[in-house]
């Protein structure tokens, strides 16, 4: 889990540190921003997951939650790109890109959760025998 919080955090960076290319200037550096504190902060919980990994796996996925509720709200700006409208250029694709990222690492996170919850479960029915 803690391999996949890196990823996700990572791939997020990257795709900001592509933005200035990809895109114009004002565009370009508040994708960016974004980019960095989103990856940034799953980076460092991926981190934090080393010494306290359930802290860092909840973390990860309420940051995970922010991107994906923020990314959701661009879905008509990559309708307009997917129709041929396309004043903000590739920045929709990027958007749903991260909100991809975002929406898969919570989905792990919830999936992780219940896995855990379940093993708990069943070890302690397991003691009360």
């Amino acid at each position: 889990m803690r391999v996949y919080i890196f990823i996700c955090g990572l791939t997020i960076l990257a795709m900001g540190g592509a933005a200035p290319s990809l895109l114009e200037r004002p565009d370009a550096m508040g994708f960016l921003q974004g980019a960095l504190q989103l990856g940034g902060g799953m980076v460092i919980c991926g981190i934090f997951s080393i010494k306290m990994q359930w802290h860092g796996i909840i973390g990860a996925g309420i940051l995970a939650l922010l991107g994906a509720a923020r990314g959701l709200g661009n879905v008509p700006g990559l309708a307009k790109f997917l129709t041929g409208e396309r004043p903000r250029g590739v920045a929709p694709l990027l958007e749903m890109g991260v909100t991809l990222i975002s929406l898969l690492l919570l989905v792990k996170v919830i999936r992780a959760l219940y896995q855990e919850r379940t093993r708990r479960m069943r070890e302690a029915a397991a003691q009360e025998e």
